[in-house]
């Protein structure tokens, strides 16, 4: 991202650390490194080494049975993506584990949480000739089984702890490599992939930015690089694997657990 982005509470520069040189305020999108973590679920997200900015962001939380994660990634050559990301995160996030504690099913709340977040990036539009957007994936780990949706070229992927592994998403991409689709008010209406899989033994489900992906694009890789299923390990291996092979970009890997009492139960 070349862009220059002012601080979130007072619009004023914002100094090499992360804090407002204006008002003092701590600048989260400044921030080099973050992880989060749940029971069963951890991600770690990097600016990187190019980037003045991490434009990734990443949601994690739990509903009942439900553990839910949400990452997104700001298109580059829109306006505040970084903010795009965050929110469309946070609002999918939220949304999902409304609507599952609901108890609407898996594939109707991820498609309904796509649109929420999408409205909430389209929000964001301003003055400019270009809106705020970003993709989004998201994934469900339930009783049954696990569930994905995507839009745009961030990808999720099944690793079992044996056995191959399989990618879930395809990317949004026209012939010339951009993507095809995203989030926010120079979009179309979103109209998002979803996928369900019962798996035949434990695992992780990964979801990532092509931070990652561009490093490593193949699920057998990406297991063999992350050597456990332990989320919050595996997440740091993988984007600590990114940032090693030249972290061009942003990079964040979040990772559920999917013990085996869910792989052996059927959708």
């Amino acid at each position: 991202m070349d862009q220059e982005p002012g601080c979130a509470e007072c619009g004023g520069t914002v100094a090499p650390d992360g804090h407002c040189w204006d008002c003092g305020a701590d600048q989260e999108d400044f921030h080099a490194h973050g992880e989060l973590t749940i029971e069963g679920g951890a991600g770690v997200t990097d600016r990187g080494h190019r980037r003045r900015v991490n434009a990734d962001a990443l949601a994690l939380t739990e509903a009942g049975p439900w553990r839910i994660g949400v990452v997104c990634d700001g298109v580059s050559m829109s306006p505040r993506p970084e903010r795009a990301a965050r929110l469309a995160a946070t609002v999918g996030a939220r949304a999902l584990a409304e609507r599952l504690t609901a108890n609407e099913v898996p594939e109707t709340a991820l498609t309904d949480s796509v649109r929420i977040a999408g409205r909430a990036v389209t929000a964001l539009a301003g003055p400019e000739p270009t809106a705020p957007a970003c993709t989004y994936v998201a994934g469900v780990v339930g009783p049954s089984g696990l569930w994905v949706t995507w839009i745009g070229d961030s990808r999720a992927h099944w690793l079992p702890e044996h056995g191959l592994g399989l990618p879930l998403t395809r990317d949004d991409t026209a012939d010339s490599g951009a993507i095809s689709a995203w989030l926010g008010a120079d979009a179309d209406l979103p109209e998002p992939h979803t996928r369900s899989l019962c798996p035949s033994e434990p695992g992780v489900l990964l979801l990532s930015t092509d931070g990652l992906t561009r490093y490593l694009s193949d699920a057998d890789a990406l297991r063999d690089v992350m050597r456990t299923v332990d989320p919050l390990p595996g997440a740091r291996a993988l984007v600590d694997h990114a940032l090693s092979a030249g972290g061009q970009d942003n990079v964040t890997a979040l990772l559920l657990r999917v013990p085996a009492p869910t792989a052996q139960n059927s959708l």
